[in-house]
C-alpha cells in the first residue's frame, strides 16, 4: 500500500467529499435515500436536497425519528443513509438503531461527523467519546473510520452497499494525508503503513497521521514501530492482530474515543485469547468531553505525539 504521508494537512475535507458523493450516490441508485437531522448545511448536500426532496429528507432535529423512518425505509426495500454529529447518530438514537435496525434486520448507514475531539469548539455536548463502544455492542454492526479523503472515498460506497447496521465516524474537517490516490480498501482489513520489530501501534481515524510522526520519532531513538492502520474497528482485523503481536511482542492502541469499549478493548480482547503480550493505551480515560481547538483537546485529553512515544516506551519496557 502506498502512503504519501509528510505531516500536511489533505487538501480535501470530509465535508466535501460527503457533499459531492451522496448525490452522486442517489443519482447512480434509486434504492438510495438521504435522511439528515437539520445538519444538511454542514456538509453540503442541503442544495441537493432541495432539488429533489423526494431522495433527501430533512427529519428535524429528532435523531431516534430519524433513525426510525431509516428502518422503515429499509424494510420498504430502500438503502437509507443517515447523517448527524457522532453524538446524535449514536447515544441519541440508540435504541431505534439497536431495536428497528439491527435487531429488526433491517440495513441502515448511519453517519456520524466529527466525532471525538474533532468536535472542537462545539463542546462536549457534541463530542463523543462512547459511540464505538456503543455501536460495538449492536451485533453484527460495522464501523468504519477512514483516516483521509482517499479512505474515505474508496470505503464509503462499499459500506453503503453492504447490508446491516454500519456507522461511520468521520470528521468534517481535513486530517492529515496518508493514501496515494491509487489505494484500495478492503472493508475488515487493517492497512500496515510501516513495519518495525519492537512494537505495534494499532490506530485509525484523526490519529493516523500522528501515530506515523510518533513512529518516525522512535526511530530515532533506535525504536522500530509497525504502525497499522485499523479503519474498520469492528470487525476487527484479528489475523493482522495476532500477527504482529507475535512478530514485535508489544502493542499499543491509539483512538480518538474511549478506550473501553472501543479499540484498545477490541484488540485486548483478542490479544488476550489468542496472544498476551504487554499493552498499552493512548485514548480518552473515563471522560465526558470540553470546549476547545482540536490541538488543545488533543493535548487535555491525551492524545498527543508525546503521548504515544511515552506509552509505547513504557509498553516495551513490560517485554
Amino acid at each position: 500500500m502506498k502512503t504519501i504521508y509528510n505531516g500536511e494537512a489533505d487538501s480535501r475535507t470530509f465535508k466535501e467529499m460527503l457533499g459531492t458523493m451522496i448525490p452522486k450516490m442517489l443519482d447512480d441508485d434509486p434504492n438510495l435515500i438521504y435522511l439528515d437531522a437539520d445538519l444538511m448545511s454542514c456538509i453540503g448536500t442541503a442544495k441537493y436536497a432541495k432539488a429533489h426532496p423526494d431522495r433527501a429528507i430533512n427529519c428535524g432535529i429528532a435523531e431516534g425519528n430519524m433513525a426510525g423512518i431509516a428502518a422503515g425505509l429499509s424494510a420498504a426495500g430502500f438503502n437509507p443513509i443517515c447523517h448527524t454529529f457522532g453524538p446524535f447518530a449514536s447515544r441519541r438514537c440508540y435504541d431505534q438503531v439497536f431495536l428497528s435496525g439491527g435487531y429488526a434486520h433491517n440495513s441502515m448507514t448511519m453517519i456520524g461527523t466529527d466525532p471525538g475531539v474533532c468536535a472542537a469548539m462545539n463542546g462536549g455536548t457534541h463530542m463523543p467519546f462512547e459511540d464505538v463502544a456503543l455501536y460495538r455492542a449492536i451485533p453484527g454492526a460495522i464501523i468504519v473510520d477512514p483516516a483521509d479523503t482517499v479512505q474515505f472515498e474508496k470505503v464509503f460506497p462499499k459500506l453503503v452497499a453492504m447490508e446491516g447496521i454500519k456507522y461511520l465516524r468521520v470528521n468534517r474537517k481535513a486530517n492529515d494525508r496518508i493514501y496515494d490516490a491509487d489505494a484500495d480498501f478492503e472493508i475488515g482489513k487493517g492497512v500496515v503503513l510501516r513495519e518495525g520489530a519492537d512494537i505495534t501501534l494499532i490506530t485509525a481515524g484523526f490519529m493516523v497521521g500522528r501515530t506515523l510522526k510518533a513512529a518516525a520519532e522512535l526511530a530515532e531513538k533506535g525504536i522500530e514501530a509497525t504502525v497499522i492502520d485499523m479503519f474498520t474497528l469492528k470487525p476487527l482485523d484479528e489475523a493482522l492482530v495476532i500477527e504482529y503481536a507475535k512478530k514485535t511482542g508489544a502493542v499499543v492502541t491509539v483512538e480518538n474515543h474511549n478506550a473501553v469499549g472501543g479499540l484498545y478493548s477490541a484488540v485486548a480482547d483478542c490479544l488476550a485469547a489468542n496472544c498476551p503480550v504487554p499493552m498499552g493505551r493512548v485514548a480518552v480515560e473515563e471522560s465526558f468531553g470540553a470546549v476547545g481547538p482540536a490541538d488543545y483537546l488533543a493535548e487535555f485529553f491525551g492524545l498527543t505525539v508525546a503521548h504515544i512515544l511515552a506509552e509505547a516506551e513504557k509498553t516495551i519496557a513490560r517485554k
